[in-house]
């Protein structure tokens, strides 16, 4: 009974701080924080225990699957070379930046336990971003990419935390072998997303007349898909993506409009309190591991966090750079097997707007929640409690110094009327 008081009150405590975000101009993900590390001090408050499995499980398929179900997949393919570059390709890099920076700068870090830090922080979460720019006007083109890139980088992520907890345990690491599993958990992934829309196709045409039993399916599938794809030791995150865009073209063909209304209003209540629970929960995570900590601790590793937040956005700034000179070259014809469209091409205002738009969130919160506590000879993992405790600082610092200045940000650098496909509401493409 008291864990369901617990429940209700966060619950009613995270609808009443997003009704008053609004009110006092601060970004909805941002005030929540604020609110649950402050709530998370009181000595009233008993420590939240959360299970990264549970979390995994609850929040990302039917975000993934939200995002996917109303991401144009037009403006996807348009921009399929930018997703992928920083969706995989930026992944490992940080990964491995923060890797080095880590080893050398922090005393008892070996090389494994580095790269571990490395693939937890090393995915960014664009609900946090999307949250915050809510509003402002951000061209699709920008959207589509921070959107296109959560869907994917999240996969990549956990793919290299794998092999970095491998590593820790001992298990030699083959770069060939590597590279297979990752081919084959994507790729897994991405049939096990089709086999799934295909079933749920049949299923839907089947119930075409029952309209509780389209939405509820909906609702339903991407958590089996997700649990599906997971028991078969493929990317869950890969098959709700498939998942989602296949449905999202089945809605827009085949589905009523009396469907589409009702699926819509039903998920917005989904979706707003997941993202507000989300953002809440990795606040109140902080008053927790800050008191697993030693007092000779706790300033240097909050120093180290925030080297580490700043290397991990440095490395992703140079990458979008590159990224958007490397589109204007190939627009250009100077490289001879790459040609793409005008659309893929953006400028350096929103180069800069990408690049502070790539915060830590909920996946690197859960994956860092959920390393092992011992190996499997029985010891202790090394440095699990400041491991976890630097990667939800640097969430902490990424979501609260990006996530503060990122509408600011935003105001100055996107040039809402040099781009005729911004969010309003003749362009804004519906979402069920």
């Amino acid at each position: 009974m008291e864990n369901y008081t617990i429940i209700l009150l966060i619950m009613a405590l995270m609808i009443g701080v997003s009704g008053m975000a609004d009110k006092i101009k601060l970004p909805v993900p941002v005030l929540l924080l604020i609110v649950g590390i402050s709530i998370g001090f009181m000595p009233a408050m008993p420590a939240i225990g959360l299970n990264p499995e549970i979390i995994m499980l609850l929040f990302l398929p039917p975000l993934l699957y939200d995002a996917a179900f109303n991401i144009s997949f037009k403006e996807f393919r348009t921009h399929i070379s930018t997703i992928s570059t920083l969706a995989i390709g930026l992944v490992f890099i940080t990964a491995a930046g923060i890797a080095v920076i880590v080893h050398y700068m922090i005393p008892g870090m070996s090389w494994p336990l580095s790269f571990v830090l490395g693939a937890i922080l090393s995915a960014t979460d664009a609900v946090a971003a999307i949250g915050i720019t809510k509003g402002l006007r951000l061209p699709h083109s920008t959207v589509t990419i921070l959107e296109g890139e959560s869907l994917v980088n999240d996969a990549s992520a956990l793919v290299a935390y794998r092999f970095a907890v491998a590593a820790v345990t001992g298990i030699a690491f083959i770069w060939w072998k590597a590279w297979l599993q990752f081919l084959v958990v994507l790729g897994g992934g991405f049939l096990v997303g089709l086999i799934i829309s295909w079933i749920l196709a049949l299923a839907l045409r089947f119930f075409r007349h029952h309209d509780m039993v389209i939405i509820s399916l909906m609702l339903l599938m991407p958590f089996v898909t997700y649990l599906l794809a997971e028991h078969f030791n493929v990317s869950g995150v890969i098959a709700v993506v498939v998942l989602g865009l296949g449905m999202s073209r089945l809605s827009r063909e085949k589905f009523p409009q009396s469907i589409k209304e009702q699926s819509r209003h039903f998920w917005d209540v989904i979706i707003f309190l997941l993202n507000g629970l989300i953002f809440l929960l990795i606040g109140l995570q902080f008053p927790v591991v800050l008191k697993k900590m030693s007092l000779t601790q706790v300033w240097p590793y909050i120093g180290y966090a925030a080297m580490i937040a700043l290397v991990a956005l440095g490395i992703r700034m140079i990458r979008v750079y590159l990224q958007q000179f490397d589109l204007q070259r190939a627009f250009n014809g100077k490289r001879r097997r790459t040609r793409i469209s005008e659309e893929a091409l953006f400028d350096s205002r929103t180069s800069f707007i990408i690049t502070w738009s790539g915060m830590r969130g909920i996946v690197s919160l859960a994956i860092a929640i959920g390393l092992p506590a011992t190996l499997e000879n029985g010891a202790p993992f090394p440095m699990r409690n400041e491991i976890i405790f630097l990667s939800i600082a640097v969430v902490l610092f990424s979501l609260l110094g990006q996530g503060l200045t990122l509408p600011w940000v935003v105001r100055k650098f996107s040039r809402a009327s040099a781009h005729p496909a911004t969010n309003t509401p003749e362009n804004t493409p519906s979402k069920y």
